[in-house]
């Protein structure tokens, strides 16, 4: 009931759409999930407001999404709403050595447009999939950057506030992990980027992207790498000496080209996935005494494996 509530009032007043039992495999990187209660698109910051106000005084659960490329949704979906930041959060511009993008762009779009501008300080994102928000509500980077070494500034809006600036150097920065999802929703950035050599940029992406290329599964439906790195190691290594490397349940199958990704392979469900992480994780627990710790997020109810 309130959610139907939810829905009549957002339907009537929000500029965006609105969505009922949307399927969330066709909004996944992973193709699996089924539907979340409401699906709405917040069009400007008015929409958001508006559909945050409404959602807690009906009291329905929320969670914004990005690209869907961090998340593996339930096979019975989400029993709540899911916001997506829609044309109003898809504009960037420079202003001198910042660049300023809205948490809805694609952060693929961001760095082409940076080498476009031959603007260097975003070449390790070459090749990471998501949103802006995205990358920054999980601090997204490779092994040497990340995405807050050049954060100037992020916006939030936080109900009950509005729009609150904060300053990079106020954020818990750490690995795969920032404080900003506790403190509101992630609307805009504003990034430090420096005047380069536009050859040298370009050597710098095809490289970063060719590396990306040749040890990651890339163009293959999954959610990109699903533990964290214990301190030290590397989950990818010790998921492959534990022999897993092909293992299959069924329609999910670990990567023989990275073994910390789990792909659809055709056909999989979220509980195949599911299944497939908890036996990897007891696997690696068994072999090396490591109990890996997931990347990905997870929405709605998984039944035990």
């Amino acid at each position: 009931m309130r959610v139907t509530r939810a829905h009549t009032t957002l339907n009537r007043e929000l500029s965006g759409t609105v969505l009922a039992n949307e399927p969330m495999s066709r909004h996944t990187t992973y193709r699996v999930g089924g539907p979340a209660d409401l699906f709405v698109t917040c069009d400007s910051v008015a929409d958001l407001a508006l559909a945050l106000r409404v959602l807690a005084e009906d009291d329905v659960a929320y969670v914004v999404l990005g690209k869907g490329s961090n998340v593996l949704v339930s096979d019975e979906g989400y029993r709540g709403a899911v916001l997506l930041l829609g044309r109003g959060f898809k504009r960037h511009g420079l202003e001198g050595e910042h660049l300023q993008a809205g948490a809805g762009v694609s952060l693929a779009a961001l760095v082409q447009d940076a080498f476009s501008r031959g603007l260097s300080g975003l070449e390790f994102a070459v090749g990471i999939p998501g949103s802006v928000g995205g990358a920054l509500a999980m601090n997204a980077g490779s092994r040497e950057q990340w995405i807050g070494d050049i954060v100037e500034s992020v916006t939030l809006y936080v109900p009950g506030e509005g729009l609150v600036a904060v300053r990079g150097a106020e954020i818990e920065w750490g690995y795969r992990t920032t404080d900003l999802p506790s403190r509101g929703v992630v609307v805009e950035c504003t990034l430090h980027v420096s005047d380069g050599d536009k050859a040298s940029i370009r050597r710098t992406m095809e490289s970063n992207f060719t590396r990306r290329k040749t040890s990651q599964p890339l163009g293959r439906p999954s959610a990109g790498s699903v533990f964290l790195n214990p301190v030290g190691d590397s989950a990818g290594g010790l998921i492959e000496s534990a022999g897993l490397k092909g293992e299959r349940i069924g329609g999910a199958v670990v990567s023989d080209v990275h073994a910390n990704f789990i792909l659809n392979d055709g056909g999989a469900t979220a509980s195949d996935v599911m299944r497939l992480i908890r036996r990897v994780r007891s696997a690696v627990k068994e072999t090396h005494g490591i109990e890996l710790q997931t990347e990905i997020r997870f929405l709605g109810s998984f039944e035990e494996a």
